[in-house]
């Protein structure tokens, strides 16, 4: 594990990953396991599960292979395996991906960071957001507020990380050079790598040491106690 010691002062965009960053990815995944449960047994039908599983297996892959233009392909061959219309896929993924969690997503929220978003505010710092999925609601749920979102699914990004394009086009709208942006996520062969190719800063979310790699365990950890420093007098 590398030290964690960042200086703050040359810091000028903390760019955040969205799942399992801002919120605790496995406690969602328990209260979304247990209404997916539900709908089986209300519905007798396994269709859902089945496009879920399918739908986030393929995302994997289509990441690894940094396909441009990746929605449409990974919704075509989602359909495809699961022998129903894309309309269905995307009514799918829209309510059980990008609806319903929404109800769950501030109890799942990670302590202190409402308070850290607050002391980068006040640090003149520019928080942005780099998701692979869409954000926008997620950060209103989360009652969290950032200055720049840009998701994969963006018509000027097209691509998951770990392909850099997205934190690309974020630090060109935040007016950031890569020495001035960090980038704060929870995997290495995402986050990470997003980062180091884009010349930026990452910064990654484990409770277990990762070689090469600066990390955190929570926001409450002491690298980020110089943003709470208030100037003396």
């Amino acid at each position: 594990m590398m030290d964690a010691k960042i200086d703050w002062s040359s810091i000028r965009l903390v760019a955040f990953d969205v799942d399992g960053t801002l919120y605790d990815q496995r406690a969602m995944s328990l209260r979304m396991l247990r209404e997916i449960a539900g709908n089986v047994v209300e519905t007798r039908s396994l269709k859902a599960l089945r496009v879920l599983h399918a739908y986030r297996r393929l995302r994997e892959s289509i990441g690894d292979d940094e396909i441009d233009g990746f929605d449409d392909v990974l919704v075509a061959r989602t359909a495809e395996a699961n022998g129903v219309a894309p309309e269905t896929v995307r009514a799918i993924v829209a309510e059980w991906i990008e609806k319903r969690p929404l109800a769950h997503i501030r109890a799942c929220r990670y302590p202190n960071i409402v308070e850290l978003f607050s002391a980068l505010n006040l640090k003149g710092k520019t928080i942005g957001i780099l998701s692979d999925y869409p954000a926008i609601s997620k950060l209103s749920a989360m009652e969290l507020t950032a200055d720049h979102v840009v998701a994969a699914g963006d018509a000027n990004v097209g691509i998951l990380k770990p392909h850099p394009r997205g934190l690309e086009v974020l630090m060109k709208a935040a007016g950031a050079s890569p020495a001035e942006t960090i980038l704060i996520g929870d995997r290495i062969e995402r986050d990470g790598a997003a980062a180091r190719r884009a010349g930026a800063t990452a910064l990654i979310r484990s409770a277990r040491p990762l070689d090469g790699w600066l990390r955190f365990s929570t926001y409450s950890d002491a690298l980020f106690a110089p943003l709470f420093d208030r100037p003396s007098g």
